[in-house]
């Protein structure tokens, strides 16, 4: 409805204006002859504002949606600057009244333990994971972290793939496994949320270590968490059964555990999903996963009147078995969804040459490589190959070091 609509619009100019008087009255008088970077476009907001954060370069954002209907940050990108506030000592935001604008200043990553912050639900936690990890190797302090919002969403990898995925690619770079760790508190999916998890990420004693990582090896084995949250048990022993379907005639050793959730633990949202992990015999892991809950209120206007049924969980097991076929056969030693989160960590590592094997290049890694050249000076070289459809890409390393690392 007008009224709603309207509401919402009043609500989101209010709550920047807020965030806008909060930082300009905390940074006033710090903001001395600073050098932007100027970029415009609200395209990859999140691995720009990583990325200045990291080579410490300031930054103007500008034309952030400017010809929208709704002009300026949405509330995930508003929240993942405060994050950064919580993660960083003397960063500079400013926002101007529309939020079409962007000044950031980064500051000093520090880390820290016994912090909380609440994600929203405009986007899942996952969102403000791949990138507040990285910034937790490199902080002054160990980062442990509480994140409150949606953990599982078709928008986003969910925090089954991150702890089964993303967590052993960091370990490839020698980040330390103690401390390094990813607790579900409480499942939450949409449009409610209600989730909650703590992350623990422990520094980098001084940089990351260069890799050669080309061999993606064979299959040996495929695992698996299927979730449900306020629905019953039994969508998820028909998503395993279906998903085995697909999988058990080209490997028997298939395995899928299931993490029915109720009362506090089920967030405030109905939902189900699954999430698939196929383990190969060089160490590499290749995941898909999915989520299936109600659309968010900006998603569906008509959601309260008329709820669309979801979709069957037969079909979700099916899906998401094939998905996962897909990705297995592109080759590579990660899957398309952690090409970016790989480029990158390799650019980090010290003045050595990287070398490392993808599928298919998807175009958020395509990004990830643009945005790394222009902020860390990194150039990666690719030779594609023929046969396997995949591409080998090498680099050197751009020497980063922790230098905010408190010594003792």
């Amino acid at each position: 409805p007008r009224f709603f609509f309207l509401s919402s619009i009043s609500a989101h100019v209010f709550f920047l204006l807020r965030f806008q008087w909060r930082t300009r009255r905390k940074t006033r008088n710090k903001m001395g002859k600073v050098s932007y970077m100027k970029l415009k476009g609200s395209q990859n907001l999140r691995i720009r504002l990583l990325l200045a954060t990291l080579s410490t370069k300031s930054i103007i954002i500008e034309d952030i949606r400017a010809d929208a209907t709704w002009p300026g940050l949405r509330p995930h990108e508003v929240s993942f600057l405060r994050l950064l506030e919580k993660v960083c000592d003397d960063c500079v935001v400013e926002i101007n009244e529309t939020g079409t604008k962007l000044k950031y200043k980064p500051g000093i990553i520090m880390g820290g333990r016994h912090l909380v912050h609440d994600c929203g639900v405009s986007r899942s936690i996952s969102y403000f994971l791949e990138p507040l990890i990285v910034l937790g190797l490199f902080g002054k302090k160990p980062l442990t972290i509480r994140l409150k919002g949606i953990t599982n969403d078709s928008k986003d990898p969910s925090i089954d793939t991150f702890r089964s995925t993303t967590l052993p690619i960091l370990k490839q770079f020698g980040v330390p496994a103690e401390g390094l760790e990813l607790k579900i508190e409480s499942r939450g999916v949409a449009p409610k949320g209600g989730g909650e998890v703590v992350l623990s990420v422990p520094m980098v004693p001084n940089s990351l270590k260069a890799i050669k990582w080309v061999d993606e090896g064979l299959v040996k084995r495929i695992r698996g968490v299927s979730f449900s949250t306020r629905v019953s048990v039994q969508f998820e022993n028909t998503m395993i059964h279906a998903a085995r379907g697909i999988l058990n005639p080209f490997l028997s050793d298939v395995h899928i555990f299931t993490d029915h959730k109720a009362g506090a633990q089920a967030g405030m949202s109905p939902g189900y999903g699954i999430s698939l992990v196929a383990e190969t015999t060089s160490g590499c892991v290749i995941s898909v996963d999915t989520a299936v809950s109600y659309s968010r209120g900006e998603d569906d206007a008509d959601l309260e009147d008329d709820r669309k049924d979801l979709i069957p969980a037969e079909e979700v097991g099916e899906q998401i078995a094939s998905a996962l076929l897909g990705e297995i056969k592109q080759g590579g030693v990660v899957d398309s969804t952690h090409q970016g989160l790989l480029f990158l960590l390799c650019a980090l590592c010290p003045k050595d040459v990287s070398e490392v094997r993808v599928g298919k290049l998807s175009p958020y890694g395509i990004e990830a490589l643009r945005h790394i050249r222009d902020f860390l000076g990194v150039k990666f070289v690719m030779k594609p190959d023929a046969s396997t459809g995949t591409v080998n890409l090498m680099c050197l390393g751009s020497g980063f070091q922790n230098l905010s690392r408190k010594v003792s």
